[in-house]
């Protein structure tokens, strides 16, 4: 299978917009691309997230970033940052954040590519998981804040409550 544009390998790497675009055709979600950017949605367990991958050719940089549409109004902005910072010291990959301009929250993750700027499958399967599932662990922890009011430490600690065995 030849998913590399403008390359000359065949195999599992190619171009990080296009082995991103292969996924998301593969697993049939909705995608748009660009040049440099990947656009699509993904369904999350809590809600429909937008995912967006940027490409930086110059710095060989994948940047992943997963947006769960959820607004963050001026008033509700320093309890949300304040669990930011909870959460962030909870993830070993990437960060969530807050654009300043319309409160909108994003998990967001940037990976460097080697000299040839190539993408596995594997890595982009990775990358999308990780994204969703950090978005899906605290949404929960979210909500609790935005419309439960609740702290945001006891927020974080009851969206971390593991389940005791399955249902």
């Amino acid at each position: 299978m030849r998913l590399v544009r403008n390359a000359e390998r065949a195999g599992d790497e190619a171009a990080p917009l296009d082995m991103l675009a292969a996924l998301f055709g593969a697993r049939g979600w909705s995608y748009e691309t660009s040049p440099d950017e990947l656009t699509g949605e993904i369904q999350g367990s809590w809600a429909t997230y937008q995912l967006r991958a940027i490409w930086r050719a110059d710095d060989q940089v994948l940047q992943m970033m997963c947006l769960p549409d959820i607004r963050i109004g001026p008033e509700k902005r320093a309890m949300a940052h304040e669990l930011l910072a909870l959460i962030n010291e909870q993830t070993w990959l990437g960060h969530f954040d807050m654009w300043s301009n319309g409160g909108i929250l994003l998990y967001r993750n940037g990976t460097m590519l080697g000299e040839d700027g190539l993408l596995t499958l594997e890595q982009a399967q990775a990358l999308v998981e990780i994204a969703v599932e950090e978005c899906d662990r605290f949404y929960p922890a979210f909500q609790f804040v935005l419309w439960g009011d609740k702290a945001p430490a006891d927020a974080l600690k009851a969206a971390m409550v593991d389940a005791a065995g399955e249902a």
